[in-house]
């Protein structure tokens, strides 16, 4: 499992549920919702949680599912989950510092999960594409 959180913009994360979606991986959220709700110019976060695998499509590498925290716009930040394959992870870039880490981190256990987050606001679910 890797040990690294990794940062990413608003361009690579619709690219990673893109492919996620493209994969029918199981862990993902409708890129169109995500398009609509991501602050463009925000840094979105990747923690791996754990190896997902499907045995029932043996085609499909394992995977690694993880927490996914989203900057929206307007300056809330949501939790989600987001299966993806190590080689797109890998060269995703690092946070480099401890306190950032740890930024990720509280906020992480602090936000909301996109269900909560559209719960509270009234918004329908966006539901998996």
């Amino acid at each position: 499992m890797p040990r690294e959180v990794k940062r990413l913009d608003t361009a690579a994360l619709l690219a990673l549920e893109e492919r996620a979606l493209g994969l029918v991986l199981n862990q993902r959220l409708d890129p169109v919702w995500v398009a609509a709700h991501a602050a463009s110019d925000g840094t979105h976060y990747l923690w791996p949680a754990l190896w997902n695998s499907m045995p029932h499509r043996p085609e499909v590498p394992r995977q690694l599912r993880c927490e996914l925290l989203i900057a929206l716009r307007g300056g809330q930040h949501v939790m989600s989950l987001l299966d993806m394959l190590p080689e797109d992870f890998a060269p995703l870039p690092r946070v480099t510092s401890r306190d950032e880490g740890m930024r990720v981190s509280r906020l992480l256990d602090a936000s909301p999960t996109v269900r909560e987050w559209m719960l509270r606001t009234g918004a329908p679910w966006p539901g998996r594409a």
